[in-house]
């Protein structure tokens, strides 16, 4: 009778080529497959790609088919940050036209985060806009429009930089997240974008837009429409009783975060209006977690109308000089201040202006004074009442005038009230 080879076993020699020596391997156990980077599944693609540059994945992509694959994935373009710059004129890299014309054919739709950032040129601008006149088939839920120099759109034509941004909020229709500071955005787009994107509005920058009118009234017309708005940034002369009304009715959310910057250009040529305590009051009122921040760029003397009363300002920057007296009443009436930056004063002691604030801003946390002067002792008074609940004292070493307790003598007792280590800052010497 033939023997027939067994069905449950596989014979393979062994090495050496005169052995008679047989190995014999089950059948039912599976050879090992070599294990290649193509053979990798694509969720583990696509979590690397993600860790990725734009560049490092457009490269990665061309490996084999199942990577290019991935790179097409709509996850991996719900976010994208166009850049945008002349190399006659940056340093900065920009993103390739063909990739942009890529993007625009195959993954407009999936778009959902998109931000543009341009250098000081003209032409950069006019492309960014070039860029979201074709954003048609979109879903964008932010946007984002930022100069890393000179704000070049103010230089662009209006009608085209309008009739882009207006072709964007037609067609999103979900848009939640806006900056737009340093624009020529007018009254008539804002009512576009209210008409189209009330429901889900939630922040809105706009700060150093001059085509939009307090007169025309459309920034109260986003904050009487757009009831979920949390947070919102524009210029002081936008902002009125009216506007702080609208934003505490009974239909808004809760306020999280209002930015103001109070700029002049010309000494003497703007006039700032005032806004009434009652107005502020009913803001609080509505929103009593709210973080009011203002930048101010004034000139000594146009501070006359601000914190005469009252103010529930959280956060105050000065980036231009301010007086003794300026600062005397924000000790009086800003009890709700957490961070003050001077730039600079004059030459006279700030002693007592500081010990006022240390006494009525119970919640401040955190100081910088920048080219100003206080006497050791006034300072050293200043940091015993606020104690350790100062997380941030910047002082430059030159702001500290020597009198009955000297410099050197600082750095401990300071240290001993704030309950960590602490030195003065430095001036470079570069």
């Amino acid at each position: 009778m033939k023997r027939g080879r067994s069905k449950c076993q596989s014979f393979t020699p062994s090495e050496g080529r005169n052995k008679r020596h047989w190995s014999v391997t089950p059948a039912y156990v599976q050879r090992p497959t070599e294990e290649t980077w193509g053979s990798l599944p694509h969720h583990v693609v696509l979590h690397i790609f993600q860790y990725l540059s734009l560049v490092d994945r457009a490269r990665a992509s061309s490996v084999c088919r199942r990577w290019n694959h991935v790179f097409h994935i709509p996850d991996l373009w719900r976010r994208f940050e166009f850049e945008l710059n002349q190399p006659a004129t940056s340093y900065l890299r920009s993103t390739h036209p063909d990739l942009i014309q890529q993007i625009i054919k195959r993954h407009a739709q999936h778009l959902q985060y998109v931000s543009f950032k341009v250098d000081s040129c003209t032409e950069s601008a006019e492309a960014a806009c070039n860029i979201l006149s074709q954003l048609v088939n979109c879903t964008i839920k932010t946007l984002g429009l930022i100069s890393t120099a000179r704000p070049s759109f103010m230089d662009m034509s209006q009608s085209h930089f309008v009739s882009a941004l207006t072709v964007l909020f037609v067609n999103s229709k979900s848009l939640s997240s806006i900056k737009i500071d340093d624009t020529p955005v007018d009254d008539p787009s804002l009512k576009v974008l209210v008409a189209n994107n009330s429901d889900t509005l939630k922040l809105l920058k706009m700060s150093s837009c001059p085509h939009v009118s307090p007169a025309a009234q459309c920034i109260l017309c986003v904050a009487d429409q757009c009831h979920g708005l949390r947070e919102l940034a524009l210029n002081y002369h936008l902002l009125s009783d009216k506007l702080l009304l609208a934003l505490s009715s009974e239909k808004h959310v809760h306020l999280e975060h209002l930015r103001i910057d109070v700029v002049s250009e010309n000494p003497g040529q703007a006039q700032f209006h005032t806004i009434k305590k009652s107005s502020w009051d009913a803001l609080i009122r509505h929103s009593p977690q709210v973080n009011i921040v203002m930048y101010f760029f004034l000139y000594e003397e146009e501070f006359e109308p601000f914190f005469r009363e009252e103010t529930p300002v959280t956060h105050l920057y000065f980036g231009r000089a301010v007086s003794k007296d300026m600062l005397g009443r924000i000790g009086l009436n800003c009890p709700r201040l957490v961070e003050l930056v001077v730039c600079a004063n004059g030459l006279e002691p700030l002693d007592e202006e500081l010990i006022r604030i240390a006494e009525c801003c119970k919640s401040l946390t955190a100081i910088g004074l920048g080219e100003c002067e206080v006497t050791c002792s006034g300072f050293m008074e200043f940091v015993k009442m606020c104690g350790g609940r100062l997380s941030q004292l910047s002082i430059m070493e030159e702001v500290l005038i020597s009198d009955n307790t000297y410099i050197e003598q600082i750095h401990s007792e300071v240290s001993k009230h704030l309950g960590r280590i602490w030195f003065p800052d430095m001036m470079p010497t570069w």
